[in-house]
């Protein structure tokens, strides 16, 4: 091909087969590039605006060229880049033209010219190598990206072709993949040559072609050496539920097994650690903890805090945290090395954790009950004998008091119904006061009505918006998330929080937003997210019941 297409047609089709067999890429990926340079040198010799079409016979290596000439309509009209009529191009024809030298022309017919074969110039060769260079390349990628996007998740041998600023970069034998420094075991060093076994994660489509992303610390690689090692795994008879890792350091893993005489650990850890010993081996000493999953949350945690022992579990399911309490000495066992422990932990369950001594709960329990006794002695106009008493019962807030059912306080010991409604009344003028105490605070500081229009914020809360100088709907729109909660900034080296607006009031990133974002509807800058349809027999029986309505 470089001397010209004159060149032996037998030997262009050996050289189709050879690029194909080497790049493995289909033989006719090579040809239709073949053809596509060979185009271009056609067109550079022609006239690029001539419509130049090649084909090469995949049996015969027969080369053809012709050009092209299609009609069209008389009134067709064409612009170039910059808007300007310009003159019909090369390759079409108007009809008027056509039917000068053939009577039965009509618009769509076409024409096709056979041009002569010709020799390639240097710079038309150079043109010619570069086209099917990119093609075959373009091929190459495409294959690569076919061979490997149905194969995340597993595991792969390959060979370090190279190492680059920590990232390293292994032949795949079809292709390469790239494991980046914060994907690769810490202090884990490997040289060219050296055979690595790596866990596929993604695999992305991008410009300078597809990426596979290899990695030894995602917890999906440790998780698949469990399934070499361990023929239950393997098999489906135990599952690996939850992994988490602190890489080439510490692991815990949760399992769970589907037929009742297994255990999963047991069967995990191997005779006398021989399975285990084997993953541990190719995660650079890694220290793996195997814990028994369990369906119940609670009991979950406390396996996922071994060797700890955990002598009280309370949740807060809507936040998803946990207060854990353990006994005082076993407390650096359950926040481990540099919290490593409660960290991996909280990884595994997917809760936060928060862990205290039995000594820490019983004080902030004490704190808190002295704190509700003297709110209650206060609020509600008693001694502190009945204060204690409510405290005891669980009732945590004036508002607790004057809105549950009257049976719930005429039934604590040494309490009527005449006494659970004087108290009700008591609390109820307690909140009457505070609510106009908060609203002429609120009025002072120039927080006008509408913002206690937006659902979810309270009184309370347009007092503080006001002490932090949001007054209006707008003001409260133009906020982000951080400006109501807080956030930490960097201080001569050190990590300092800055108070929110709201910082008081414990929102969470997702509620300091729904504020804002209905602030904003109201303001007019977004539209409101349209409400779910709900299509239930209710619903269907109302929708049905209008319509006979309707109907009637």
């Amino acid at each position: 091909m470089a001397t010209g297409i004159s060149a032996n047609r037998l030997e262009l089709l050996q050289i189709a087969e050879a690029v194909a067999r080497e790049k493995l890429i289909e033989k006719e990926i090579v040809i239709e590039a073949i053809e596509e340079a060979i185009q271009k040198g056609a067109r550079a010799r022609y006239g690029a605006e001539h419509d130049i079409r090649v084909h090469i016979d995949p049996k015969t290596g027969e080369t053809t060229i012709k050009r092209v000439v299609t009609v069209i309509a008389d009134d067709a009209v064409f612009e170039d880049e910059e808007g300007l009529p310009m003159e019909t191009p090369g390759g079409l024809r108007r009809l008027e033209d056509a039917l000068r030298d053939d009577p039965d022309a009509v618009v769509g017919k076409t024409y096709e010219e056979i041009l002569p074969p010709f020799d390639f110039g240097r710079v038309q060769t150079q043109m010619a190598r570069q086209v099917v260079v990119g093609k075959v390349r373009e091929a190459e990628r495409e294959n690569q990206y076919e061979e490997f996007k149905d194969r995340v998740g597993e595991v792969v041998n390959g060979t370090v072709k190279r190492v680059e600023y920590g990232n390293t970069v292994v032949d795949l034998g079809r292709g390469e993949g790239v494991m980046r420094r914060d994907q690769s075991i810490p202090r884990e060093n490997f040289n060219i040559g050296d055979r690595i076994r790596c866990y596929i994660y993604d695999v992305r489509r991008e410009t300078k072609g597809p990426q596979v992303l290899l990695s030894r610390a995602h917890g999906g690689f440790m998780a698949k050496l469990f399934a070499q090692e361990v023929p239950e795994v393997y098999d489906g008879v135990i599952e690996i539920r939850a992994v988490a890792r602190d890489p080439g350091s510490r692991a815990k893993m949760a399992v769970v097994s589907n037929d009742s005489s297994i255990d999963p650990v047991g069967a995990c850890v191997g005779m006398r650690g021989s399975r285990v010993q084997a993953v541990v081996a190719e995660l650079q000493g890694e220290k793996i903890d195997i814990i028994q999953w369990n369906p119940d949350e609670a009991t979950f945690i406390v396996n996922a805090l071994a060797p700890a022992e955990v002598s009280k579990v309370v949740m807060d399911e809507e936040d998803e945290r946990v207060e854990v309490v353990v006994p005082d000495e076993q407390l650096s066992l359950a926040i481990g090395r540099r919290g490593q422990n409660v960290r991996l932990a909280s990884q595994l369950t997917g809760w936060q954790i928060d862990i205290m001594t039995e000594a820490q709960e019983s004080e902030r329990r004490q704190r808190i009950f002295n704190e509700t006794t003297a709110l209650f002695q206060e609020a509600l106009d008693v001694d502190e004998v009945i204060a204690q008493l409510l405290a005891t019962e669980g009732f945590g807030s004036v508002e607790d008091v004057a809105y549950v059912e009257p049976h719930e306080i005429a039934s604590i010991e040494g309490f009527d119904e005449e006494t659970a409604e004087e108290l009700q009344a008591r609390a109820r003028d307690f909140l009457e006061k505070e609510a106009a105490e908060y609203d002429a605070k609120r009025r002072e500081l120039g927080v006008e009505d509408g913002l206690l229009e937006i659902e979810g914020i309270t009184l309370p809360m347009a007092v503080a918006l006001g002490e932090g100088e949001v007054k209006t709907v707008e003001d409260l729109a133009g906020l982000v998330p951080d400006d109501l909660r807080g956030w930490y900034e960097s201080k001569n080296g050190e990590r300092v929080r800055e108070p929110g607006i709201l910082e008081a009031f414990d929102l969470d990133a997702a509620d300091a937003e729904t504020l804002i974002m209905r602030a904003r509807v109201v303001m007019g800058w977004v539209e409101a997210p349209e409400e779910p349809e709900i299509e239930d027999e209710a619903g269907y029986a109302e929708a049905e019941m209008q319509g006979e309505e309707q109907d009637a």
